[in-house]
């Protein structure tokens, strides 16, 4: 089915010629306005000016008097803070003194130990089931010892876990789980 262009076109105009007669015929009256009740039609009536002419009565004495300053400003609009609300008002409560504060006693004994500064960078386990801790204290080489090996000559490896191995001074003062993220 081939439609014929001329009669294409003939309806467009058509159509365009339509639309264009109902745009000037269309009403151009405005919509009524609904109806008001009594009282705003009294208060409309008070405030629209006169229609003769005659002058508005103004109170110029009331426009010219002093008028209070802005108070002071209670926000800063730059600057994000919470709003803030005075405590409502309280009774006088009754005083009440602390206890007196007495000083702790001194720990007795000898200082404890410096932590041990090694990382754990890795835990290997041989065939035979035996665990090896890769040890480095970040300055020199990596170090390994197994349990109860004597690591850098101050610190023995007491237990080696899969996770994390447990150290203490060579004197058994200071024990210390060293963790594999280093800590």
């Amino acid at each position: 089915m081939v439609v014929d262009r001329q009669k294409v076109l003939l309806g467009a105009a058509g159509g365009m010629v339509l639309v264009l007669v109902a745009w000037i015929l269309w009403p151009a009256t405005p919509a009524p306005a609904p109806a008001a009740s009594p009282r705003t039609r009294d208060r409309a009536a008070q405030v629209t000016a006169p229609q003769n002419g005659s002058p508005v009565d103004v109170k110029i004495e009331a426009l010219q008097a002093a008028r209070e300053g802005p108070g002071e400003a209670a926000r800063n609009p730059f600057r994000f803070q919470p709003r803030v609300v005075p405590p409502p008002p309280r009774a006088a409560a009754p005083v009440v003194e602390p206890p007196p504060v007495t000083a702790a006693p001194a720990p007795s004994g000898p200082p404890p130990a410096p932590p041990i500064p090694l990382k754990l960078i890795g835990v290997l386990e041989r065939a035979n089931g035996v665990k090896w801790a890769v040890l480095t204290d970040g300055k020199s080489a990596p170090m390994y010892g197994k349990d109860g090996d004597i690591i850098d000559g101050r610190y023995v490896i007491v237990k080696i876990g899969t996770e994390s191995i447990e150290m203490t001074h060579t004197d058994g003062r200071g024990r210390q789980v060293i963790r594999l993220s280093g800590q």
